[in-house]
């Protein structure tokens, strides 16, 4: 790995320079260089999400944050799928979660198919909608219990990393009165997670390859005079597709496109232009009325090369962005950061021998899953742009399959749910191991309550009794003799074996845990 870097960035959508001479305007005071375990820079849900887990595991974190605190981040971001809400369910947060939103079991897709989500394996086996703000506050709120340090209002300015370290310079307060300051952070790592113009990305100098996939979406939080027919639905006719969902307070997310329509997201809009587009796609608008939020954005696929350059990572929008079909775009984020976030503190508890190796397996394991939900959700966005007749005909086709064929509708489904991913697994492994480990029910509880404890998960037959080194924790199956299981924290399997084989389960603990 590279692992000397000096940029300067910011966490604006350009980088941050000044002018010859503009140094006299900014406050000369400059404190100490704080000095963290881990410095996050972006508080969305990938970040917070992040520093929880970090601060959870005993260590100190800080994160950066450009808003000032307070400030809402709207965007476009309201499915939670079943990973997700297991993964949050792994940290007891779930619960609360579901309590505020919606549930969709049933999604309606362009008048013909009737997607069943009851069929999933999961113990939520629903989408569910939710406003991504709900998320933040639950994960902020989390994140301030376990410690971690806000510091709202600070811009990132630069990044130079050594091999002991990090160190960051922000800059904080009003560019325009007496009260800015620049601040200096050291951490042992630095993670970004501020989003699709991210300032950590670009003071590593990383390309972020890609094209605007589609312009001029419009989206909205309306009430409707008439409910529509189905949970969620999505459609398209002709030059237009338009998405509806609740959100159980009355009001619905409603996106819609247009094709004639392509200008600026600077381009003033309004509700007419939403209700056109909804009628065409749907053949109703369904009386919309009383908007409290809307505006226009664009959608760009793309994909930075590498999520790790020595000290830094990237996760979530900093290094992925997507099309809005399937809604996956927070949720691959969050599981970025269930990935990263024990990696990161197995390696600076120093719980295991080749702390690089286990970080570089982030990199291997997450940039194919960015590069899988780039396809699936840009497919799923073609295939509702579909305007000439070989592309509907093409389309129908699809819709056909997925109506008439089980197992391809279950593959479709588990993929966007996020439960059907998995890691690659070395050469002779066994069939489980990389695959999501499902929420057994064991002697001692739920696995998925026993991974709250941010440990491994040792799964024995009941007869068995082996020890469990320090960092795991030992269950056993209920009933049968079931499979010896090594359950990582973010619920993969990390070894597996159908039969008693203490030699592998000791190489396993030796190298997931750095304890035999």
């Amino acid at each position: 790995m590279n692992d000397t870097t000096q940029a300067s960035g910011s966490t604006g959508s350009s980088r941050t320079t000044h002018p010859a001479g503009s140094e006299d305007s900014l406050a000369q005071e400059r404190e100490r260089p704080l000095a963290t375990d881990v410095l996050v820079v972006g508080a969305g849900p990938t970040g917070l999400l992040l520093a929880g887990d970090l601060a959870a595991a005993g260590l100190r974190v800080t994160v950066a944050e450009r808003r000032p605190h307070g400030i809402s981040n709207m965007t476009r971001a309201f499915g939670v799928h079943a990973r997700t809400l297991e993964m949050l369910d792994a940290r007891g947060l779930a619960e609360e979660l579901v309590k505020r939103g919606t549930t969709i079991d049933q999604m309606d897709m362009f008048g013909h198919i009737n997607l069943d989500l009851t069929r999933l394996r999961s113990r939520f086996p629903y989408l569910l909608v939710s406003p991504q703000y709900e998320m933040e506050r639950l994960l902020e709120r989390r994140a301030e219990a376990e410690g971690v340090q806000f510091r709202y209002g600070a811009a990132l300015l630069s990044v130079r990393q050594d091999g002991q370290g990090v160190t960051a310079e922000l800059r904080e307060g009003d560019r325009d009165s007496d009260g800015e300051r620049r601040v200096e952070v050291r951490a042992r790592y630095l993670v970004g997670t501020d989003g699709v113009h991210s300032g950590v990305r670009e003071a590593l100098g990383l390309p972020f390859p890609g094209v605007a996939v589609i312009r001029s979406i419009v989206l909205a939080d309306v009430r409707l005079a008439t409910e529509p027919d189905a949970m969620l639905k999505v459609s398209g006719s002709g030059d237009s597709f338009a998405v509806v969902a609740p959100f159980g307070d009355g009001y619905y997310r409603v996106m819609g496109w247009n094709r004639r329509r392509q200008v600026p997201d600077t381009e003033p809009v309004d509700l007419e232009e939403l209700r056109t587009i909804a009628r065409e796609a749907f053949g109703t608008d369904y009386g919309m009325h009383d908007a409290r939020w809307i505006s226009r954005f664009h959608s760009d696929e793309r994909q930075t090369p590498s999520y790790r350059v020595g000290r830094v990572f990237l996760a979530g929008d900093a290094a992925h962005v997507h099309s809005p079909a399937g809604g996956q775009g927070m949720n691959t984020g969050l599981q970025d950061a269930a990935n990263l976030s024990w990696k990161l503190a197995a390696a600076l508890h120093g719980r295991v021998a080749d702390a690089d190796a286990l970080l570089d397996s982030y990199q291997a394991e997450r940039h194919p899953v960015g590069a899988m939900v780039l396809r699936s959700s840009g497919a799923l966005v073609r295939l509702a742009m579909a305007h000439n007749p070989l592309q509907r005909a093409g389309r129908s086709l699809v819709v056909r399959v997925l109506d008439l064929v089980r197992p391809a509708s279950d593959k479709a489904m588990g993929m966007i749910s996020g439960l059907a991913i998995s890691y690659r697994a070395e050469r002779g492994a066994h069939p489980l191991t990389g695959k999501r480990a499902v929420d057994l029910d064991l002697v001692e509880g739920r696995l998925y309550e026993l991974l709250r404890r941010g440990e491994f998960v040792l799964v024995t037959p009941r007869d068995s009794r082996p020890i469990a080194p320090r960092g795991v924790v030992g269950a056993h199956w209920r009933s049968g003799r079931g499979s010896t299981l090594l359950v990582r924290p973010d619920g993969y399997v990390a070894w597996a074996s159908d039969r008693p084989d203490p030699a592998g389960l000791h190489a396993a603990f030796g190298r997931w845990t750095g304890h035999a």
